[in-house]
C-alpha cells in the first residue's frame, strides 16, 4: 500500500489533522505533499512561516513544484453542493422514520404515577392537587385527566360498568411518587378499587 493511499480516506477529508477545521471545498483540492497527506492551507502556511516547512506525516521538505492544487469548477461546485443536500435530506427522512416508531411507546418515568378508578366527580386538578388526595405525597409538577369511556359490559343482564377516570401525576422527585403509589394502590374510593 502506497503512502498516498494510507493518508486519504473520505472521513480524513473532511477535517485538516492538524486544526481539526473542516475543509472547505478549495482545501479538498489542496494536497501539498506528494505523500498525499492533506492538511488545509491555513496549517500548511502556518508549517511554511513558523515552523520547518516540512510535512507532518513524512518529514519531506515542502516545495512549489511538488504542490498538488485543482481548483473546483463550477459544475463539481454545484454536484457537491446537491450531494450534500441529498445527504442532509435522507439524514433528516431516517430521523423522523427513527422517531416515528417511538410515538406508540411508552417511556418510563419514576416520578409519575397513573392512577386508574378515580370516580369522576373528583377528577379536577385542584381536588387532585390538594393535601385531601395525592398533594399530601409531595409537590406535584403536572396533573393530567383521561376521562375516556369504559367498555360496554359484555355480559348481558349485568348492570353498566361505572365510569372511572385514569389520571397521570408528575410529581417533582421519584421518591414522591413512590409514596403515592404504595399509599394509593389497592385503596378503595367511592367503591372502586384504585390501581
Amino acid at each position: 500500500m502506497s503512502l498516498k493511499a494510507e493518508y486519504y480516506s473520505e472521513e480524513e477529508e473532511s477535517q485538516c489533522p492538524l486544526c481539526m477545521e473542516e475543509m472547505d471545498l478549495s482545501d479538498r483540492n489542496f494536497r501539498p505533499c506528494p505523500c498525499g497527506y492533506q492538511i488545509c492551507r491555513f496549517c500548511w502556511h502556518h508549517i511554511q512561516e513558523n515552523l520547518n516547512s516540512r510535512c507532518p506525516a513524512c518529514r519531506r521538505v515542502y516545495s512549489e513544484q511538488t504542490i498538488e492544487f485543482k481548483p473546483i469548477s463550477t459544475e463539481e461546485l454545484t454536484r457537491i453542493k446537491n450531494e450534500k443536500k441529498q445527504k442532509e435530506r435522507e439524514k433528516k427522512e431516517l430521523e423522523a422514520m427513527n422517531r416515528k416508531h417511538l410515538s406508540n411507546m411508552r417511556v418510563v418515568q419514576k416520578n409519575l404515577v397513573y392512577v386508574i378508578g378515580l370516580s369522576p366527580k373528583i377528577a379536577n386538578e385542584e381536588v387532585l392537587r390538594s393535601h385531601d388526595y395525592f398533594g399530601q405525597y409531595g409537590k406535584i409538577a403536572k396533573i393530567v385527566v383521561n376521562r375516556r369511556n369504559s367498555p360496554a359490559s359484555s355480559v348481558p343482564g349485568a348492570p353498566p360498568p361505572q365510569p372511572s377516570v385514569g389520571v397521570y401525576i408528575t410529581y417533582a422527585r421519584k421518591e414522591d411518587a413512590a409514596r403515592a403509589i404504595d399509599a394509593v394502590d389497592g385503596s378503595v374510593s367511592d367503591g372502586k378499587v384504585l390501581r
